[in-house]
């Protein structure tokens, strides 16, 4: 990490020295260049119109000016004199000083010469001869160029930049152990402790994602804590489960192999027979019921039917339907509070097990001159009775799998205690919740509220 931050910070401020040192070329070029064009300016103020426009004119006019380059172009462009240079054959109208001077009277241009081989400044003025003729006078003076500028600065630059190193240097190591002393205590804190804090406004996002990750950990380690305590509970149901079957099974199966060991006697009267024989065959259809149910309750979990749009109004009103010859038999009315179209995302078979199941226990559990109110909305379904009611003790067990209202398994109801477990896994299933409100007595209301 300092070796990171080192680099870093070289890097930038090398690159800010270097940058700086070519802006500061360039502007102190451009005011050295601004500053000859005055000074030409002036030494230009200097000439007379008794110099000679030859050779002789041109040293004359140069010396006046300590050495300065003077030549002499006429209106064509052709050089007439150079105090630089003896010949000089190459046409001059096309150098930017003498174009803009021959369109403004003044030009100005900074350039490398040809003729020299030298970086020159150029300030060029245009004259009118006796005889009406124009002409160019120029002064050039050599100017370093921006790069040798630069180079000359060079040695000073790299003075900067060992300083600069050596500030780096030490600010990285003052910089990472006040940064490096809060990181580790940071961590020392996330080693020892489940709450972290910190003073620094920049550590607080790192505290704040320990704290959160520790709080993850927690509940992740709560997870397994109530899934290992869910697994000793399932064994438990499934004992419990196993003991209850067992005990459902065996009532018919004891009933049955009575009746036939007395039929195999041969000590039954024809009318015991035919008593025996109906027993047997009730008994048979009862124990069938009992493995369809345990077989359907299992399908609610083990099913991998998707889901689709179910009409709950429309199989609501088929169940009341189904089921109003045994509310007739019974003398219990019922009532259809159910509003048209209300559409649930399901399966038609696990609604069915609910409506059916929620609509014939209320019926069962009823009286005669009772009534079932099946009420159906956007937001739940309801079935009310005025039946026998639940004790207050057994409100907390009605969904739990083969408790009956009925204490006898075998009751004159003839139910085996699955309907309302099916019908709480299959809310749960479903993500909706199921209630139960009861008065003994007085009647029980089943809520589903989707």
């Amino acid at each position: 990490m300092k070796i990171r931050i080192l680099f870093i910070s070289v890097l930038i401020t090398f690159a800010g020295i270097l940058a700086y040192s070519f802006v500061s070329t360039e502007l102190f070029y451009d005011s050295v260049v601004n500053g000859m064009r005055g000074a030409m300016s002036t030494y230009m103020n200097a000439y007379s119109e008794d110099y000679s426009l030859d050779e002789e004119g041109a040293a004359q006019f140069s010396a006046l000016l300590d050495g300065a380059r003077i030549t002499f172009i006429d209106a064509e462009g052709n050089v007439l004199a150079d105090s630089a240079a003896e010949e000089v054959d190459e046409n001059h109208l096309g150098r930017d000083e003498v174009a803009q001077a021959a369109e403004e009277g003044e030009g100005f241009a900074v350039r490398r010469s040809a003729t020299v081989g030298e970086d020159f400044v150029y300030f060029c003025r245009r004259f009118a001869a006796a005889d009406g003729t124009a002409y160019f006078v120029r002064i050039a003076e050599p100017v370093q160029s921006e790069w040798a500028l630069f180079a000359d600065f060079l040695p000073t630059v790299a003075v900067y930049l060992v300083i600069d190193l050596l500030a780096c240097i030490l600010f990285t190591y003052v910089a990472t152990y006040f940064i490096l002393r809060p990181v580790e205590k940071l961590t020392r804190q996330a080693a020892l402790s489940d709450r972290i804090d910190t003073r620094f406004a920049e550590l607080k996002p790192l505290a704040e994602i320990l704290n959160d990750r520790n709080k993850d950990i927690e509940r992740k380690m709560n997870e397994i804590k109530e899934e290992k305590e869910l697994v000793e509970k399932a064994q438990n149901s499934k004992n419990e489960f196993i003991s209850n079957i067992t005990h459902e099974m065996n009532t018919p199966l004891t009933s049955i192999r009575g009746y036939a060991e007395l039929l195999a006697s041969g000590m039954m009267n024809e009318e015991q027979q035919a008593a025996a024989y109906k027993t047997i065959l009730k008994q048979s259809e009862r124990l069938t019921n009992l493995i369809a149910c345990i077989i359907n309750y299992n399908e609610i979990d083990n099913s991998d039917v998707p889901a689709c749009d179910v009409d709950l109004s429309k199989l609501a009103r088929e169940m009341l339907a189904v089921v109003k010859p045994e509310a007739d038999k019974r003398q219990v009315t019922l009532i259809d509070d159910i509003t048209d179209n209300v559409i649930v995302q399901s399966t038609h078979e696990r609604m069915s097990e609910m409506v059916g199941n929620l609509i014939r226990n209320a019926i069962r559990y009823n009286k005669a001159g009772g009534s079932v109110k099946v009420t159906l909305n956007i937001d739940r379904f309801e079935v009310a009775d005025t039946g026998i009611g639940i004790s207050e003790e057994n409100l907390s067990k009605v969904f739990s799998r083969f408790f009956t209202v009925d204490k006898s398994h075998s009751g004159k109801n003839g139910g085996f205690g699955l309907g309302l477990a099916m019908v709480k896994k299959i809310c749960q299933r479903e993500g909706w919740s199921i209630s139960v409100k009861s008065k003994e007595g007085e009647g029980s209301t089943f809520t589903v509220k989707f």
